[in-house]
């Protein structure tokens, strides 16, 4: 086993201990998918946990691949803050969607597509992915970066026009205020989706902050459960105004409460609604 071998497998170890992780194969992803492949040259503009909480980049001190097998973000596009995220989350979430072989899975906001390559080594080569980002560019690099998974369709655009295909698994990798008609109607039964519900101010630039949800489809309704409090790049294109306003207000309530499901009927909001909104409701 060479060097970059021995420090991707113990960094698939690091991760596994870390968050827990329940996916064999997504570890193994993680030990064999060369994550360098898929960012810039280096060295590499980096930023940990520590250093999201105070805005400071750093550099790698030179352009060793080993260097990116940490629980390190690395900079797509450091003066937009564009970074391929912490693997921690990224892996926590991949986790979470319980991918099989087999399985349809849609990335929106797949970036260069580091995340991708570890969803389709899961699903294997008899599943199907399909990756988007709105970036003509970062799409353009993920088709190439993927091309040695023949399953994954890569595409421009802002993920919601997907035509009728279904999915077992949707990861939302960038902050939305409001979970997309197309997204919950392309769940099939019992599908899972990741969506990182954030609200924006303007100090904040292109970050905002809020819950990761994990909603299941339950035939027409949807369970819908707390992860954990996340700091994220903000889709372009597909957030509403007057909903970031909803959920800010929401979020400055304090202590998030046990949302248990999201609503789409038509009801007046009450005391268990923890986000009514034109459309959808989180409750309570």
């Amino acid at each position: 086993m060479t060097a970059i071998e021995q420090q991707r497998r113990f960094f698939a170890e690091e991760i596994e201990a870390l968050c827990g992780l329940r996916t064999a194969a997504l570890v193994e992803a993680l030990a064999t998918v060369p994550r360098e492949r898929f960012l810039p040259p280096g060295p590499w503009t980096i930023r940990s946990e520590t250093d999201y909480l105070s805005g400071a980049q750093r550099k790698t001190p030179d352009a060793d691949p080993r260097r990116v097998y940490h629980n390190i973000g690395v900079a797509i596009d450091a003066e937009r803050q564009l970074f391929n995220g912490a693997p921690s989350l990224l892996a926590s979430c991949i986790d979470h969607l319980a991918i099989q072989p087999g399985d349809r899975v849609l990335h929106i906001g797949c970036g260069p597509g580091y995340y991708t390559a570890l969803m389709a080594s899961c699903t294997g080569s008899k599943g199907r992915v399909v990756a988007i980002d709105v970036d003509a560019s970062l799409a353009d690099d993920a088709k190439q970066n993927l091309t040695p998974f023949a399953h994954v369709d890569v595409r421009a655009g802002d993920g919601t026009s997907i035509g009728e295909e279904p999915f077992d698994a949707i990861l939302v990798n960038a902050g939305v205020t409001h979970p997309h008609d197309a997204w919950l109607d392309a769940l099939a039964p019992a599908g899972r989706m990741i969506l990182p519900l954030t609200a924006t101010m303007p100090s904040m630039g292109p970050i905002g902050k809020g819950p990761l949800l994990l909603l299941t489809r339950r035939h027409d309704e949807f369970d819908a459960r707390f992860v954990t409090v996340v700091a994220i790049y903000s889709a372009v294109g597909l957030r509403d105004a007057a909903t970031n306003e909803r959920l800010g207000k929401a979020l400055m309530r304090g202590q998030f409460p046990v949302i248990k499901r999201l609503r789409r009927d038509r009801h007046d909001e009450s005391p268990g609604c923890w986000l009514h909104a034109a459309g959808f409701c989180f409750s309570a």
